[in-house]
């Protein structure tokens, strides 16, 4: 925890994927180097990702294609083909134990009504100039396919949160100062000033490296927050194809095979909806049903979800933004490649050095027209919900209702209030206006977390601050005594 007031040449708010890679880079150049992880490196969106590595990206290059031409989708898959070789390099050169291998990536047609968007991603990935090839047969294993598949090989997959711990740890013996659990509550822009709860860093240049970036930027204004779940299910012995396993068609599902010192796993992820505008237990109940039935498996050992952020025109922002801050955002489901990416740009961009894919992803890019169907999109989707949850008259349940393990928004003396009782039957209260920009928390009954429906900030149920963008904690709100159960 940071505890003074430092200064240094360059100042990284992040401790994931796109922080740590940063923090080595510019401690190999020589720099000054402080990080800040709100709560323990690598254990937000980085450790809860698949550890897929790919060139391509995993909602297919058509679309990019389809908005940017064959051009850009060649720089696309270029740029992310290098990242990848990166990593494999440092793994092999820093000798980090993350179970890193080359395998291929198989997209297949999981329905009928799938053939026609597969056809046009096979013609995508040969103008992107990737080996791509059809296959007529899945691996044993993997449910039928409805059509060919396509095949892309030597992608890559890794143990992430492994990876990145050890990258850390190598930065820090070439002197990268990291703070864990020091959430930056105060961004001075005018001062290059990061506060924290109990100290602050000055810096020369600010990084935000945390997804959607720390307090207020227009680029939020199109990116649609979206949270994606996860299982683990034991293979109790049975193998499972080296791969990544993409089904498309009405349901997609990621999967892939895991293993780990405490076993082997078939690991399945799906279901992606929006931030706080859809019901959490559910969408994990519906990914479990779909891989009962498609996969066969029959028991869970881990659940889990994690948060994207798609940006309006396809492609993330990264670089330096319009008030002097560096940042990297808008991965979608791809961010441990483009994590690595974006630091080899603003490492480049800090340093002085060209950096040939650094005008590709410029973070204040005018794409109007590629942009305007996702921005449209994310004001409709914040309309509703401001609409939704401030003139929509509901009957909030009373605090004594609450269940040991349940949480709902209630009434505590005449005040709505976002409340939980845990398994203990202690009551959390707390306000559900958002401190980033007012919108309403929702409850997420996987993650036990009120998050916000318009730019996915999310907070505790004692209202601390889990993920940006906001900086400032939901204000507790005062529980009788006989209302708190305790």
């Amino acid at each position: 925890m940071l505890v003074e007031d430092i200064q240094t040449d360059i100042a990284i708010v992040g401790g994931g994927i796109t922080g740590v890679s940063l923090a080595w880079r510019l401690v190999q150049a020589g720099r000054s180097v402080v990080l800040l992880e709100a709560n323990a490196l690598g254990v937000g969106d980085t450790g809860n990702s698949t550890g897929n590595l790919y060139a391509t990206v995993s909602s297919g290059l058509r679309a990019i294609r389809q908005k940017w031409g064959d051009d850009v989708v060649r720089q696309v898959a270029q740029s992310r083909g290098e990242a990848v070789d990166w990593i494999e390099e440092h793994v092999h050169r820093l000798g980090i134990d993350c179970a890193f291998r080359r395998c291929p990536l198989v997209r297949y047609p999981a329905s009928a009504d799938a053939r026609d968007g597969i056809e046009a991603e096979f013609e995508a990935s040969l103008a992107a100039g990737l080996a791509i090839r059809r296959e007529g047969v899945l691996p044993p294993g993997l449910p039928h396919a409805h059509g060919d598949a396509l095949v892309l090989e030597q992608q890559a997959q890794f143990h992430p949160l492994a990876y990145v711990l050890a990258l850390a740890r190598h930065a820090a013996d070439n002197g990268c100062r990291i703070f864990e659990r020091s959430p930056v509550i105060e961004l001075d822009r005018s001062q290059q000033l990061l506060r924290t709860e109990r100290g602050s860093v000055k810096a020369q240049h600010i990084v935000l490296a945390t997804h959607s970036p720390s307090g207020f930027h227009l680029m939020q204004a199109g990116m649609v927050p979206h949270r994606e779940y996860g299982l683990a299910a034991p293979l109790n012995g049975d193998s499972f194809p080296a791969g990544i396993f993409y089904a498309e068609g009405s349901e997609r599902l990621s999967v892939r095979g895991l293993d780990t010192t405490q076993g082997n796993y078939l690991v399945c992820v799906g279901q992606t909806a929006k931030t706080g505008q859809h019901d959490a237990a559910a969408a994990m109940a519906r990914l479990e049903e779909s891989a009962r039935l498609r996969l066969g498996i029959r028991q869970i050992a881990f659940r889990w979800s994690a948060q994207n952020f798609p940006s309006p025109d396809g492609l993330p922002y990264i670089g330096k933004d319009a008030f002097g801050c560096y940042v990297a955002t808008g991965f979608a489901t791809d961010g441990l490649t483009y994590g690595t990416l974006a630091a080899a740009i603003i490492a480049d961009r800090i340093l002085g050095a060209d950096n040939r894919w650094s005008e590709l992803y410029r973070a204040t890019r005018l794409t109007a027209v590629k942009s305007a169907k996702g921005t449209a999109e994310e004001v409709v989707s914040m309309g509703k919900a401001l609409i939704q949850d401030y003139l929509t008259r509901r009957q909030h349940e009373q605090l004594q209702s609450l269940a040991p393990g349940s949480a709902a928004i209630a009434e505590l003396e005449g005040e709505r209030v976002a409340a939980y009782r845990d398994p203990a039957g202690r009551l959390f209260a707390v306000s559900p206006v958002c401190t980033h920009m007012k919108c309403i928390v929702h409850w997420n009954a996987v993650e036990a977390s009120w998050d916000c429906p318009c730019h996915g900030s999310r907070f505790a149920p004692d209202g601390s601050v889990l993920s940006g963008p906001a900086l400032a904690p939901l204000t507790i709100k005062l529980v009788p005594d006989q209302e708190s159960g305790t």
